[in-house]
């Protein structure tokens, strides 16, 4: 990552680049574990701050105001970026920030939406053409390059919108909506989850569902999504909404059905 950000032509002020396999933070690259990044870059008077995971296919962004903005921020200015250029859908996986539908929309594109897990992503991707995809988590997979998950990619076309764009990344996301995530996960239930998603069915009427992994519900300007996570005995529950609170409202009333076959 240094290397190439160098050959872009970037000053590069970095911590924590010794490869000697100890990660000296949470590794997750969520706003929660970046504060040391987010007093370099107000040290620095960075442009932007960049942050991955171990195996650097997750790309989390410090704001000019050394600011963490959120992983989900990622998928979508980098698909700002390429959507100028190339036409064709956006492939998200179902848990993915609906951001991404506001950038796209903007661009006249339309967003797709697959189950979870980055392989779903990159099959749906190909099979559609699309200009870009990737996951919320920081996730961006650029097809010209390959069908995979790749930070220094996310990195490369983040820069270039700035470039292009002319205005720092604080005045860049002021232009957009707002959304609060809340993640939630709870023991799987010795039951199958069937019932559940009846239930949630009746009790969220109006809501577009879509079932390809577990049950997301949606509506203009938010949706929960309640699916059994594939590598642990977990459920998980997230809900997106304009307001924390209306994030965690969505969690809440979600957690009722399943709580009751605990």
């Amino acid at each position: 990552m240094p290397a190439l950000l160098e050959r872009l032509g970037c000053e590069v002020a970095a911590i924590n680049l010794e490869t000697d396999g100890r990660f000296p933070r949470a590794p997750e690259p969520v706003a929660a574990n970046l504060g040391a990044l987010e007093q370099l870059v107000r040290a620095s008077g960075a442009e932007v701050g960049f942050a991955t995971d171990p195996d650097v296919d997750r790309l989390a962004l410090v704001s000019d105001e050394g600011r963490a903005i959120g992983e989900d921020w990622t998928l979508a200015l980098a698909a700002r970026l390429v959507l100028r250029y190339r036409p064709g859908p956006v492939v998200v996986n179902l848990s993915t920030s609906r951001i991404v539908d506001d950038v796209a929309a903007e661009a006249g594109a339309h967003v797709l939406r697959s189950p979870v897990g980055e392989v779903n992503v990159a099959v749906r991707m190909r099979e559609e053409g699309a200009a870009i995809g990737g996951e919320g988590n920081g996730g961006v997979i650029l097809s010209e390059v390959h069908l995979g998950r790749d930070a220094p990619v996310g990195a490369a076309l983040l820069l270039q919108m700035l470039l292009e764009d002319n205005m720092s990344l604080s005045a860049v996301i002021s232009r957009y909506p707002r959304y609060a995530i809340v993640k939630d996960k709870l023991d799987r239930p010795n039951a199958p989850l069937d019932a559940v998603y009846d239930a949630l069915h009746a009790g969220f009427a109006g809501a577009d569902a879509d079932t390809q992994d577990g049950l997301r519900l949606a509506w203009a300007d938010r949706w929960v999504h309640v699916r059994p996570s594939g590598t642990e005995p977990i459920v998980r529950v997230i809900a997106e909404a304009p307001t924390e609170s209306e994030a965690r409202d969505l969690v809440a009333r979600s957690r009722v059905p399943l709580d009751a076959l605990r």
